[in-house]
């Protein structure tokens, strides 16, 4: 893999910053969202995954729409829509007092749907080469962003409650903006017309490959939502650790996989080596699940547990979307990383509203059986679809 030049550096340092410090800001409430919500009024299971899934919903109204404007009108318009919408909920969502407000909240900031424009952005300014690199300093970026919410979420919302970290979600949001306009690169991108006709829009997501990495996408951000239905209750509960200490584990946890990280990255320069990749991590975020289960009182059962989860989740995290920006057409990759975001946040919304259910079922135990359930039905699609992938001409774009 080729070294990145100045503008590649600068342009992933940044746009990591640009991504992390949104994704910091929904990852600020997970830690803490379910103890918090459990002691509203009419607090049930279903609603506590619900409003921790919901801003999924407003990810699919949006994402593909967003990832088709970046195509036309560029990438920095339609982040900078998706940006204000995100702040607004954060807003919403502070101001409210029951959790019908706060899932309507979440919902509107699901709707700042940039997700897809902002990788396809990392991709424009990268050489496909180092594509995997910058996506990889993306993926670590994203991992320390969940770290530093881990260990600030609890703390930060003893301080200023939940509406406070909701607050939040909102300036950080601006501050990504500001970064954003002030310090990335504007690409050259194609003109509108060349940008993407419906026919070849809807060729290129009917491609068997890419159902495969959008399907994988979805998997993992369900499994991902419906852990932390049950993390912060078994965490409290089970093993006893008050919130305002949990990010004493939480801390060996994500150094751990942030090395682990650090040493795989290099494996990804190939499709096939990625592939390879993701079918191991697939098998590793199942049996995590499973140790999350049946870690009982066992705090060091659960922390190598959440090692091999997190480690397996932030490769993920590397190397769908790098597989995705390479495998589409230039011309595409916005609509095809917006098709991507999308299914990753539908998964969060199957995951939220899956995770609630068994917790009103089955307890958090039950939340992560079920979740580990599903991944024999992830396992056979990335095995499949890897055969596919595999037998392409490597690095090939799909047809137009």
């Amino acid at each position: 893999m080729s070294k990145l030049t100045s503008l590649e550096l600068r342009s992933a340092l940044t746009l990591a910053c640009v991504i992390s410090l949104r994704l910091f800001g929904l990852f600020l409430i997970m830690p803490v969202f379910s103890l918090y919500a459990k002691t509203m009024p009419g607090s049930t299971g279903f609603m506590i995954g619900l409003a921790l899934g919901v801003y999924g919903i407003g990810q699919v109204l949006l994402q593909i729409p967003l990832g088709l404007l970046s195509d036309r009108v560029g990438r920095k318009p339609a982040i900078t829509l998706g940006l204000l919408l995100f702040a607004l909920g954060g807003l919403i969502a502070a101001m409210s007092h029951t959790l019908t407000g706060i899932a309507i909240g979440r919902a509107v900031q699901g709707m700042g749907a940039v997700a897809g424009a902002g990788i396809a952005l990392a991709a424009d300014l990268t050489a496909e080469e180092n594509r995997g690199k910058v996506m990889g300093i993306i993926g670590v970026s994203i991992g320390l962003a969940f770290l530093l919410a881990l260990i600030l979420g609890p703390p930060l919302e003893a301080i200023a409650g939940l509406p406070g970290l909701f607050a939040a979600t909102s300036i950080l949001a601006l501050v990504s903006l500001a970064l954003l306009w002030l310090i990335v690169p504007t690409p050259a991108r194609a003109r509108a017309p060349a940008a993407a006709g419906f026919g070849q829009m809807l060729a290129m997501l009917r491609d068997s490959r890419m159902l495969v990495l959008n399907g994988s996408v979805f998997f993992l951000h369900a499994l991902l939502t419906a852990s932390f239905v049950g993390l912060p209750l078994l965490l409290a509960n089970t093993l006893h650790l008050p919130v305002n200490r949990h990010w004493e584990l939480y801390l060996p946890v994500m150094t751990v996989a942030a090395f682990v990280m650090g040493a795989t990255m290099h494996h990804m320069r190939e499709i096939a080596q990625s592939l390879r990749i993701v079918m191991v991590c697939v098998v590793a975020i199942g049996l995590a699940l499973l140790g999350f289960a049946l870690s009982g009182s066992h705090i060091a059962v659960f922390g190598v547990a959440a090692a091999v989860f997190f480690s397996a989740f932030n490769l993920l995290e590397a190397a769908l979307p790098s597989l995705v920006s390479r495998l589409a057409p230039a011309h595409l990759r916005g609509a095809a990383m917006g098709a991507y975001s999308t299914s990753q946040f539908v998964g969060a919304f199957v995951g939220g509203t899956f995770g609630g259910i068994a917790l009103g079922r089955l307890g958090p135990d039950g939340v992560f059986v079920c979740a580990a359930a599903l991944t024999l039905l992830w396992l056979p699609l990335v095995i499949a679809g890897s055969r596919r992938i595999g037998r392409a001409a490597v690095a090939q774009p799909l047809p137009v």
